[in-house]
């Protein structure tokens, strides 16, 4: 690992496929996913909006944290949905009161759904093919 690395807070975030290993300190608000900056790799705004709510809730400025995440797998909404959920274990990790208002806002849920393989006999996991009697 990197000896930067060191002194951050670790933290991973699933959702879906979406890995996110994230690491977490006080500093000057620089922030990369992949290796770019967070608002290339997530050009939405609802995407951005999401990712930045573990922020909102505790009355944080993102401004004052480096964030440096990987994202693995997946497609760009677990992604983020996972970088959110990363951000908010990180920031219970940092300080352990925070846990009640972050839990309430339902930032440390994880949404386990996936999605149900396609089934032998039908068109996907669920829907069959039309059935006629005669």
């Amino acid at each position: 690992m990197n000896a930067t690395l060191q002194s951050y807070i670790h933290a991973v975030g699933r959702r879906k496929n979406a890995v996110i290993r994230l690491y977490l300190r006080p500093g000057s608000g620089r922030f990369l996913v992949n290796r770019r900056p967070w608002k290339e790799y997530f050009p939405s705004e609802i995407y951005q909006l999401e990712i930045l709510r573990p922020f909102e809730v505790l009355g944080l400025d993102p401004g004052r944290y480096d964030i440096i995440a990987y994202a693995k797998g997946g497609g760009i909404k677990g992604q983020a949905e996972a970088l959110r959920l990363a951000i908010a274990r990180a920031f219970v990790q940092e300080d352990e009161t925070r846990r009640p208002f972050l839990r309430k806002a339902g930032l440390l849920t994880v949404d386990s759904r996936q999605v149900e393989r396609k089934h032998y006999g039908h068109k996907k996991a669920r829907k069959s093919f039309q059935f006629s009697k005669r």
